[in-house]
């Protein structure tokens, strides 16, 4: 028995574009509702949620059985993170911070086995391969890994054709609020200056044969987006989806008063 097929990863080789949202809750019953509303992807955020191994495992538990696959996000790019949230079941690895193409393969070398990488070997120990149940999880596992890092710098787009040089990557992700923060324009990563170089950036993934990615709570920025071949896009976060919707009907809640 072999590592199950990622269709996340599939889909964005062959460039039919994922729908996706942030999960901000780190918490396995919110993910679960998440989990039914028909996003082809979710992401597991470890950098800005109050998300630890046990929550994360959690979560991608319930996320198994659904239509929505699960993408986890680590706070920082340490090969002993990857290590830990590959063995609990993470398929789709989404790293931020990534400046050089350094930093890429040595992600890249995180989520393979040897002689490929330097996963540890345990396999058996580890809920990915139902604890040793699936007896080639080890010899195919690489093949399922997908693996997404975020360029969000100035310097990382300096470096951006290394990084896309780098064999096993499939797929960069553009991080609009630290890049907006990186060009100087903390807090507005609607600045055309950040826009124009958002799409620029886009294009320049897409046309070295990786998927492109990026978030966009913005519909019609997420439109623009997609039409120039970003192919796994969010177009929103949990949290701020309970926020929006509650402030509105508080609002209108209290426009009824007489």
């Amino acid at each position: 028995m072999a590592a199950p097929v990622n269709e996340f990863k599939k889909a964005l080789a062959n460039g039919f574009p994922q729908i996706g949202c942030w999960l901000g809750f780190a918490d396995a019953y919110a993910t679960e509702v998440m989990s039914v509303t028909g996003f082809d992807w979710l992401v597991v955020d470890g950098e800005h949620s109050p998300n630890d191994l046990r929550s994360i495992r959690d979560q991608l538990q319930v996320l198994e059985p659904s239509p929505s696959h699960a993408v986890v996000r680590l706070p920082v790019g340490e090969t002993w993170m990857i290590k830990q949230a590959l063995d609990i079941g993470a398929q789709t690895m989404l790293i931020p911070m990534i400046d050089t193409a350094e930093q890429a393969q040595e992600m890249v070398r995180a989520c393979r086995y040897p002689p490929d990488g330097v996963r540890g070997a345990g396999a058996t120990l580890g809920r990915a391969s139902k604890f040793g149940t699936v007896a080639d999880y080890a010899i195919t596992a690489n093949d399922q890994i997908c693996l997404l890092v975020q360029v969000e710098s100035v310097t990382a787009l300096e470096n951006l054709d290394d990084i896309l040089a780098v064999e096993g990557i499939d797929g960069v992700f553009i991080g609009p609020a630290d890049l907006a923060a990186s060009m100087g324009f903390l807090g507005n990563s609607g600045a055309p200056e950040v826009l124009e170089t958002i799409q620029t950036t886009i294009s320049r993934i897409v046309a070295s044969g990786k998927a492109a990615g990026i978030l966009s709570p913005d519909l019609d920025r997420a439109k623009i987006y997609l039409s120039l071949g970003a192919t796994f896009v969010a177009v929103g976060i949990d949290v701020r989806i309970l926020v929006t919707a509650a402030q509105n009907i508080a609002t209108k809640a209290k426009s009824l008063r007489p």
